[in-house]
């Protein structure tokens, strides 16, 4: 079921009207949390720090996790504290089994549907966008991908990563959406002037993914609230006079 609230206007769609850039983030947003690459991912994190540290895994998880929240990423504590060589890391932590990811027909369709251009803005790494959205069978919808590395690995929810983007691909912040499954990672969007839309997944997928800091989603820089991606956008598509997929 998808639901939507918004303050910006009597019909709470009407906003995506003027809307000409799409952006959305990867993990957790474009495929359900129930695929569970965040548990190898996590695990691989776990793995790495163990090693550089020469520590156990209880201690490397510990580390892992305040970093996370202090930094925005484990990469970026890892950099600041450590040194360590980034595209190590992601080379390590992403090499992981995307089979998991199922296609996702019906979110194509939506995708195609929607007018203008499309992008993902991730916190992770190219490669591993790249194979996330072949396997839900996607990728030729987005435009570009703009990873951590194209952020100089600064990762949202920092100013900086969502300005390089915008500025990158011209996008005028008044004209764009950004879907998140992270609410803290939309108060900058919100501030520039983004559409925001938070994507939530059930509670029994997001369970056990999330830490209970990150599990707020009535902060008033989120526009609108979703727990089924490819229905919002079908309702958007409705909304804005492009149609719906075809249910053949």
């Amino acid at each position: 079921m998808a639901s939507a609230h918004s303050s910006r206007a009597e019909d709470p769609l009407s906003p995506f009207d003027t809307v000409e850039s799409w952006v959305f983030d990867l993990d957790n947003t474009l495929y359900p949390p129930r695929s569970n690459l965040f548990q190898q991912v996590d695990d691989r994190m776990g793995r790495f720090i163990a090693a550089l540290l020469s520590c156990d895994r209880v201690e490397a998880r510990r580390v892992q996790k305040d970093y996370y929240r202090r930094y925005g990423t484990t990469l970026r504590g890892l950099m600041s504290e450590h040194g360590i060589d980034p595209h190590d890391f992601l080379a390590f932590v992403h090499d992981i089994d995307h089979s998991p990811i199922e296609p996702d027909p019906a979110l194509g369709s939506a995708l195609a549907l929607l007018p203008g251009r499309k992008f993902v803005l991730t916190n992770g790494s190219r490669s591993h966008a790249e194979a996330v959205l072949a396997r839900l069978g996607i990728g030729e919808h987005f435009e570009d991908l703009f990873d951590i590395i194209a952020a100089e690995f600064e990762p949202k929810p920092a100013r900086r990563p969502y300005e390089s983007f915008l500025s990158r691909h011209g996008i005028e912040p008044a004209r764009a959406a950004m879907f998140e499954d992270l609410p803290r990672n939309l108060e900058v969007p919100h501030e520039l002037g983004m559409l925001t839309v938070l994507v939530t997944g059930d509670a029994t997928e997001t369970a056990g993914h999330r830490a209970d800091w990150e599990q707020t989603t009535g902060e008033s820089y989120v526009d609108h609230v979703t727990d089924d991606l490819a229905q919002f956008l079908v309702s958007v598509c409705e909304r804005i006079g492009t149609g719906a997929p075809s249910r053949d």
